[in-house]
């Protein structure tokens, strides 16, 4: 299911359903790393890391354990960028060669509404007009929710290329009911890459089996 919003050449791992030969085939640091969390945690962990190792063989990059940096993230082998995410029902990995794409980010969500307070803290009023007009040009979608989501997709590239928090109403974001696709405009300065200022991020978004997906994957300029 995300492989089909992320482009070549990005490994992509995803499941619908958790196994338990998950969690005995965690590397030891990594089963270390979740010891004491609750039986639940430890099955999204180890089922988002069997994705992890799928997408590694997708991408021809040898199997190895993904740790978690202070503030969550991934810690992918070098030369290596990528995202993992998990939600009720859905577990996935993506990732690409360094040399190749600046970064890549990638969320996933219950097609659920959100509370207003919530709608309410992570987006700005434009975001909440623009979110009311799509409810009502297709209901089926919680596009509260994928706003959400695209966020998170943000942050995950955004933070890895800055070592900085991004807060919800630090990008506004559009989205386009009839092709997929999303746009985020940064409004605090971005990252240098390449010589070129990041001022924003474009993805794509698919709505399935009750989950909503986002991704974003920022290609180099040129390959070094």
């Amino acid at each position: 299911m995300i492989a089909e919003i992320l482009p070549s050449p990005i490994g992509t791992g995803s499941t619908f359903v958790d196994y338990d030969a998950a969690l005995t085939a965690l590397y030891p640091q990594e089963a270390a790393a979740v010891a004491s969390a609750r039986p639940k945690r430890r099955q999204e962990y180890a089922n988002v890391r069997m994705c992890a190792r799928r997408a590694m063989r997708e991408l021809g990059v040898p199997p190895a354990p993904v740790l978690s940096g202070e503030r969550g993230e991934p810690l992918w082998p070098d030369g290596i960028v990528g995202s993992l995410t998990h939600c009720p029902g859905f577990r996935a990995a993506a990732m690409g060669r360094s040399f190749a794409f600046v970064g890549i980010g990638i969320d996933a969500e219950p097609n659920l509404p959100l509370t207003e307070d919530l709608l309410e803290f992570v987006s700005l009023p434009q975001e909440r007009a623009r979110v009311h007009a799509l409810t009502q040009h297709s209901p089926e979608v919680c596009w509260d929710r994928l706003l959400f989501s695209a966020k998170e997709a943000v942050f995950k590239i955004w933070f890895p290329l800055t070592e900085r928090g991004l807060d919800f109403t630090e990008a506004d974001l559009r989205i386009d009911p009839d092709d997929g696709t999303f746009s985020a405009q940064l409004l605090v300065q971005g990252p240098t890459v390449d010589g070129r200022r990041i001022e924003g991020f474009n993805g794509r978004w698919l709505s399935r089996q009750g989950v909503l997906v986002t991704a974003i994957a920022l290609r180099r300029t040129a390959h070094r």
